[in-house]
Parts: structure tokens; sequence; C-alpha cells
């Protein structure tokens, strides 16, 4: 059985500077593995050693992604080979589009079964790739799981939707979304780290990259309001200024 995570390579938001005008500079921005996809690496990772599975990691970025430290922070918590595209060119792709690099990087993996992805990014959280990396390759998609456990042809899911939890068999291959409390994340040891550079670290340029269909008009950081510092003297005049504000 073939395992892919899909993970997101951001800017550390830490380093992100904020300029007078409130536009974003990224350019000293260390890069790093988007949070959520941490969760789903170790998913796929715990999938895979209960499965004696193989567990492949794939990723569309900028040029700044192809940042070693960051490659061997994936392949040191259980992944055993990378396929990144690293390109200017992607760098500001939609959810569409950076699905379809995805699906040309799965389909370069020597085959999958099963696909593990985040329930979104760290950055824009849109929630979309999945669903579109499922339609791209033609395969069934689950969102919200938190347990899977593959049965021969197919992977039972438990997945908690907003007022119910269902348990749903789906078929192989599939694409599955899931939960970050599904799998906390490892701390890769000093012996995973040294490990990691020693694995399957296949990078490329993008080639044929989809328009996106979704532009960017414009990212800055929310103007700062100033702070009332209103102190209340009782509880209910605390709640009439929150449902006043509201």
């Amino acid at each position: 059985m073939n395992i892919l995570v899909a993970c997101k390579i951001i800017p550390d938001d830490q380093d992100i500077q904020i300029a007078g005008d409130g536009s974003l500079d990224f350019s000293k921005a260390h890069q790093i593995v988007s949070e959520y996809d941490l969760n789903a690496i170790e998913f796929a990772a715990q999938l895979g050693e209960a499965t004696g599975s193989s567990v492949k990691a794939i990723s569309v970025g900028a040029a700044a992604a192809d940042d070693s430290k960051v490659k061997k922070n994936i392949l040191s918590r259980g992944v055993d080979e990378l396929f990144l595209i690293a390109d200017d060119a992607t760098a500001d792709l939609d959810s569409a589009a950076t699905a379809a690099e995805l699906a040309k990087l799965a389909n370069a993996a020597d085959g999958y079964d099963l696909i593990v992805v985040g329930t979104g990014s760290a950055d824009f959280y849109a929630k979309q790739v999945g669903v579109h990396l499922a339609a791209k390759l033609d395969v069934p998609y689950v969102s919200g799981v938190t347990k899977a456990t593959v049965n021969g042809s197919t992977v039972s899911c438990t997945r908690v939707l907003e007022n119910v939890v269902e348990n749903v068999d789906v078929p192989l291959p599939c694409v599955v979304s899931i939960l970050p409390d599904a799998a906390l994340p490892r701390i890769a040891g000093m012996k995973d780290i040294l490990a990691a550079g020693k694995k399957p670290m296949n990078v490329s340029a993008a080639e044929g990259v989809a328009a996106p269909a979704v532009s960017t008009v414009s990212l800055a950081a929310p103007a700062a309001v100033d702070r009332k510092c209103e102190v209340f003297e009782d509880i209910d005049s605390f709640v009439a200024a929150v449902k006043a504000a509201l």
C-alpha cells in the first residue's frame, strides 16, 4: 500500500514584518511546514506504521520551499520520500491550481492508494485543496476524518461533522482530510533528523502551471484599533456591552 501526504511549506508568521501602510514583508521569513499539515504527516506516518506501508510527502511551493531544514523536518517524521515542486511560478496558486500540481506529483510518486491532507493550511485556511485534488484524480473524498483503518481495498473512516459523528467505508484509492486532533505531531529526535538527510528528496521545477481562477486583490494587516480600556462594575453591564458590540 502506498500512502501520500500533502503538505504546504509557508513563511513563518512570526517572521513576517508589517509596514506602516499595512503591507506585509515576507522577505526575511523562514520557511516552515504548515501547522495543520504536521498533523496530517503524523496521521499518515501512524497509518503507514500500522499497515507496513510506505509514506511519501508531496508539496508545491515557491522556490524558497527548497530549504534543507524544512525538507529534513518533513522526512524526519515517519516519511520515506519527498516529492516537491519548488518554483516561484507556483508561489501564488489558488486551491484548484495547487491541487493540479499536487495531482502531477501524486502520479509521479509510483502510485498511491490513500492521500492524506490537512484540514487547511495555516496561511489562508481555504480548506479546498483536498476536494480539488480528489476531483483532479477522480477518486472519492472524505473530510473531517479523525480515525482511519484500512481493510483490504477499503478504508473505514470516522468523520466528525457539525452535529454528528459518521462511520463511512470508502473504496481505495481516495483522499481523506483529517482534523487537527486526529494525530499529535511527533518531536523528531537527532537520529531521525540525521536519517532524514539520507532519504530521497525529489525536487523539480514547475511545468505548464495552470492559471489560477482566483486572484488576490490586496493582502494587508488589519488597521489597529484603539482599545477603550473600559472597566465594568458588574456582569450585567459587561454582557450588555458585549451584545452592543456584536
